[in-house]
């Protein structure tokens, strides 16, 4: 990883996590530059807006949502097809920033009404969804397959528990996920 790449990812941690804990709105480019131990100048250099840090985390999140869809896509649409689907997405959520993304998302609704990349994001979630779930499927197992990819988002904000560690989190949010993806199968 060259320095230019790790000053990059050190820019977008701090960023997330102020933006989480502060807000996006709240949260100036000078306090990122100052978190870092940088000039502003030196910030600029990677990123010359808050929306460009914010842009380059989802680009992140909807390049591994879209590697997900394209293998997805051409499995056979079985119940172990759809497990897998959910094991690989619960992967992904834990892998880099991705769950620390969908956190700020959800802490940040308002400032990210309406922003093209959230937009773009949601749109990444509704193609997942498509393959998880048949044209003509009951609106019962299409509510039990959507809650299955939405427990895994959920764990990361419904239960603030702060005794409970990532890993904890992320392996009950799969567990009730696969048991959803079951019961969407009987």
């Amino acid at each position: 990883m060259g320095a230019q790449t790790d000053t990059r990812t050190r820019i977008q941690e701090v960023a997330i996590r102020l933006f989480t804990e502060q807000g996006y709105e709240a949260t100036s480019l000078r306090e990122i530059a100052e978190a870092l131990g940088v000039t502003k100048a030196a910030l600029y250099y990677h990123f010359k807006t808050k929306d460009d840090i914010v842009a380059s985390l989802m680009d992140d999140r909807m390049e591994a949502l879209d590697a997900l869809i394209d293998w997805a896509k051409v499995q056979p649409r079985t119940e172990e097809a759809r497990r897998e689907i959910i094991r690989r997405y619960s992967a992904d959520m834990t892998r880099g920033r991705h769950h620390e993304v969908m956190r700020f998302m959800e802490r940040n609704q308002t400032a990210m009404r309406g922003h093209t990349k959230a937009e773009a994001m949601r749109d990444r979630i509704t193609a997942l969804l498509d393959v998880l779930c048949e044209p003509g499927d009951p609106l019962t197992i299409r509510l039990k397959r959507s809650m299955a990819l939405f427990t895994l988002h959920a764990v990361w904000f419904v239960v603030p528990d702060e005794d409970v560690t990532d890993e904890e989190r992320a392996e009950a949010a799969l567990n009730v996920a696969m048991e959803l993806i079951d019961a969407s199968c009987g």
